[in-house]
């Protein structure tokens, strides 16, 4: 049945999960980013189903009000990693394609790279390979720029205050012209709920340059927008020195980093070309 709404347990955490397609298709897992949901991908799933896929696109942690844990230690990338792939478990979905955007891409990119078997095939979307991320960052005076935002993040409390302030209006700001008004009023409904912009943040918080993300050695397509204002070129073309399988490096013009809502046609075309080959 497509366009169901699933709640699945892994232990104490309850995900909320959309899934669409047909229940014995290759299996995909989609993943968002910040400050968003799985909403994100309502316009890339239909596209999926048409060629006959399986997507699952979850709530991750900290998003669904059921897995929320308040701890920042909870969303340490090794964490998120493996919580990902006991819901992949839970789901029936214990080996699938995967599609990251933004902080999805990171955990995305943490599940191909440890020795857990459970990616057929990775597109990684805006975010590139954390080592890639955190050498231009270190390096690149446009990426310090671009980055500069996650400062502010570090600072508990501070940070709920800002993006909240004024019906949430910085927060609001974040998403420019690219996404659906609507949708934008679902995020920061989801978000302004007690503990969920801390929980959300509190990926922010547990980033650490000091834990390794080794090179990834399955099938992965990269998709950057150059109009992206997160990251820069440098750290976009970094991301092949991390992929030792077959890769690609698809930009896309004019694109803000809200690609899934923005160019969902070409978004999907990338990973059905990326599933296609893998």
């Amino acid at each position: 049945m497509a366009g169901e709404l699933l709640r699945v347990d892994v232990g104490d955490l309850t995900f909320d999960v959309r899934a669409d397609g047909p229940e014995d298709g290759r299996p995909v897992l989609l993943l968002h980013g910040f400050p968003e949901t799985s909403l994100s991908w309502a316009a890339v799933q239909p596209r999926l189903t048409e060629a006959g896929l399986r997507s699952y696109a979850v709530d991750q942690l900290g998003y669904s009000p059921g897995a929320r844990p308040q701890e920042v230690d909870a969303y340490a990338l090794t964490n998120l990693a493996q919580v990902t792939a006991d819901l992949m478990t839970a789901m029936g979905a214990p080996v699938a394609d995967v599609v990251g955007h933004d902080w999805g891409a990171n955990v995305a990119w943490g599940l191909a790279a440890w020795p857990s078997d459970r990616v057929r095939s990775l597109t990684a979307v805006s975010v590139p390979h954390p080592t890639a991320f955190t050498m231009a960052w270190r390096s690149d005076p446009e990426q310090k720029e671009r980055s500069s935002y996650i400062r502010l993040f570090w600072q508990e409390g501070k940070a709920e205050e800002v993006l909240l302030a004024d019906g949430a209006r910085r927060l609001r700001r974040m998403y420019g012209d690219a996404v659906d008004p609507e949708a934008v009023e679902e995020y920061v409904a989801v978000l302004s709920a007690p503990g969920a912009l801390t929980a959300a943040l509190n990926w922010y918080r547990a980033m650490s340059s000091a834990t390794p993300v080794a090179d990834v050695a399955v099938p992965t397509t990269f998709v950057w927008s150059d109009a992206d204002i997160a990251i820069g070129r440098i750290a976009a073309e970094g991301c092949s020195a991390h992929v030792s399988a077959d890769y690609r490096f698809v930009e896309l013009p004019g694109v803000s980093h809200w690609i899934p809502e923005e160019a969902p046609d070409a978004l999907a075309a990338a990973i059905l070309d990326r599933i296609a080959s893998s």
